[in-house]
């Protein structure tokens, strides 16, 4: 089978995703193809949507919610979206693409690709099979304006958010959000430490925001810092903190410089899962990949606040399925956190409720259908 993935850098999310769907194609001896469909336009447009992206949810998350919100009051509106006729542009070029060279089947687990692929067949172009899959816990505003030939969703009691807004159900596929086989492969915390060279007798906090390093990470590492200093001095067992800044290189600097001896601190890495393996808690913003990664891998987990859209969804998704619990960056959440270290009932309970509700083989299973939709077979 050959198979065409296209997602956007607008987070880090879609791209962890499809490439979670391309490791399973490869396993599974088919040829698939990743890219960003405006790199048909030359690599300054896509890496222009993408940074746009990025800095207003890094610097102005807002503004990103205003955004957020127009949408959803946009689609109530018995017309398309500005975003579906934005990429009309593109149809000519992903046309010209796929005529010259050959895929089976398009998967896209990013809204925009999606509505290209739209307009193409809305305009009687001749396009192959295609699979949407969402990456956040909710339908998020436009994607019932486009017209895939089946839906990936995070799970089945989500989906009356998709045929409410006219999916038809029959295309609904309830498999889960895609993640890399190191977050589902388990291992031993003692193993993961090992290679990463962290100490085995000490309690470790990792916190992260995501591949853009948004959300409140400054202000909750200073009550961190200040809160896991006494806990310390009482002589009970040590905290370590760690911290991933993924691609904001303005965070790393800010906090290797004011926490660079008190804390770890750690840039963009591609050992993501082998920390989340080794450490005892885990403080993220609530990204719909992100949030998935913890889960499959079965560690206690604090949602810091959402950036405002679709993350509010995922953490009360979250929340409300008892996989999560929330923090306002306020001091009274910094002791609450260290407490959960202690309360192992609960981070119990948590990680049962994980593995109720989030799918570990989401990617097998859209890789499944993707055979079952073009004829080929796994060849393993």
């Amino acid at each position: 089978m050959e198979a065409l993935i296209l997602s956007c850098g607008t987070g880090g999310g879609h791209n962890s995703a499809g490439k979670a769907v391309m490791e399973e194609l490869n396993r599974r001896n088919h040829h698939a193809v990743m890219m960003n469909p405006y790199t048909l336009c030359g690599g300054h447009l896509a890496k222009r949507i993408d940074s746009t992206y990025i800095v207003t949810a890094q610097k102005a998350p807002k503004a990103f919610g205003t955004i957020y919100g127009a949408g959803e009051l946009y689609r109530k509106l018995p017309f398309r979206s500005p975003i579906y006729y934005a990429n009309w542009a593109m149809v000519s070029r992903m046309h010209r693409y796929l005529e010259e060279n050959h895929y089976d089947i398009v998967m896209m687990p990013h809204l925009f690709p999606a509505e290209i692929l739209t307009c193409m067949k809305r305009h009687g172009m001749k396009i192959p099979k295609t699979i949407f899959i969402a990456t956040d816990y909710c339908c998020i505003p436009f994607t019932e304006e486009t017209e895939c030939d089946a839906y990936v969703i995070p799970a089945q009691d989500l989906a009356h958010d998709f045929s409410d807004r006219g999916i038809p159900e029959e295309k609904l596929y309830p498999f889960g959000i895609p993640v890399s086989r190191g977050f589902t492969e388990a291992q031993s915390r003692d193993n993961a430490r090992l290679r990463l060279g962290l100490a085995p007798d000490r309690k470790y906090i990792l916190m992260a925001g995501g591949s853009i390093g948004a959300g409140k990470i400054h202000k909750l590492m200073e009550l961190l810092v200040s809160g896991r200093e006494r806990r310390n001095a009482r002589g009970t067992e040590k905290i370590e903190l760690i911290v991933i800044c993924g691609n904001n290189r303005d965070l790393y600097g800010r906090l290797e410089k004011e926490y660079g001896q008190q804390a770890m601190i750690i840039g963009h890495t591609d050992q993501v899962a082998d920390y989340l393996w080794a450490s005892d808690l885990y403080i993220t913003k609530p990204g719909g990949l992100s949030s998935t990664e913890a889960a499959v891998s079965g560690i206690p987990l604090v949602h810091m606040p959402p950036i405002p859209g679709c993350e509010t969804h995922n953490a009360c998704y979250f929340q409300r399925h008892g996989m999560s619990v929330s923090c306002e960056a306020a001091e009274k959440d910094a002791e609450e956190i260290f407490g959960l270290l202690e309360r192992q009932e609960v981070c119990a309970a948590m990680e049962e409720c994980q593995k109720k509700h989030i799918s570990r083989d989401a990617a097998e299973q859209i890789c499944g259908l993707a055979e079952e939709m073009t004829g080929f077979s796994a060849q393993l």
